[in-house]
């Protein structure tokens, strides 16, 4: 669900950035990509000392994107005339989406690897930013991206090996697709806490660990 932490003044003259964190993975508590994400929020200072919005895309369950579901930014949705009150809270939850990555100053994404990619939940999200006119315009040389001045934080869980020296690298399409997109749009500072191997249960422990750990080495 979303949720944005409440600022008070007490503690607006502390607040130094703002948090956009989203979760996209299906098993709940048991989810490794939760834990990293909820982690490096906590280490960059959480809500004690930034404003944060949290969004369980899961929960949320946000519809694929059509003409109808695109954000009132995006040119498709000018092909549809007239919206039912459904419809148009459908069209406003995108824009709202849309609005908090722009707001933004650092977004955490928790990246479970289903099937060599991210999950549909998150592919929906994606389509809400990535808005022709408000994060890319074309450009002389080729689309520029206008999301830039961001920092971006994935945390990816992944049962298999995909490495650089693993065997099935080239069938990792979550993080490379992930880069690409976010790049397309200006966003350049891409950092990644990567837990591997989570299907081996001899490896799962210190892969955990191993990433726990990349957090804890994270720039607040």
């Amino acid at each position: 669900m979303r949720q944005a932490h409440t600022i008070t003044d007490a503690t607006i003259g502390t607040l130094s950035m703002k948090i956009l964190h989203v979760d996209s993975s299906i098993t709940g508590a048991r989810s490794v990509s939760r834990e990293l994400s909820a982690l490096i929020v906590a280490q960059l200072g959480g809500s004690d000392q930034h404003q944060v919005t949290y969004r369980d895309l899961v929960a949320e369950d946000l519809p694929h994107f059509t003409a109808v579901t695109a954000p009132s930014a995006h040119p498709l949705s000018n092909t549809v005339s007239m919206l039912d009150q459904a419809q148009q809270t459908q069209r406003d939850e995108s824009d709202v989406v849309l609005q908090e990555f722009i707001d933004a100053d650092t977004v955490v994404i928790g990246v479970p690897m289903y099937n060599f990619t991210f999950s549909s939940e998150l592919k929906a999200w994606l389509d809400r930013i990535v808005i022709p006119g408000t994060t890319f315009k074309p450009g002389p040389n080729g689309p520029e991206g206008l999301a830039g001045g961001k920092r971006v934080i994935l945390a990816i869980a992944r049962g298999g090996y995909y490495g650089e020296e693993g065997a099935f690298k080239a069938a990792e399409h979550a993080e490379s697709l992930l880069r690409a997109i976010l790049g397309f749009i200006g966003v350049r500072d891409i950092e990644a806490v990567i837990a591997e191997g989570l299907n081996d249960p001899a490896a799962r422990p210190k892969a955990i660990a191993s990433a726990r750990n990349a957090v804890e080495h994270l720039a607040a």
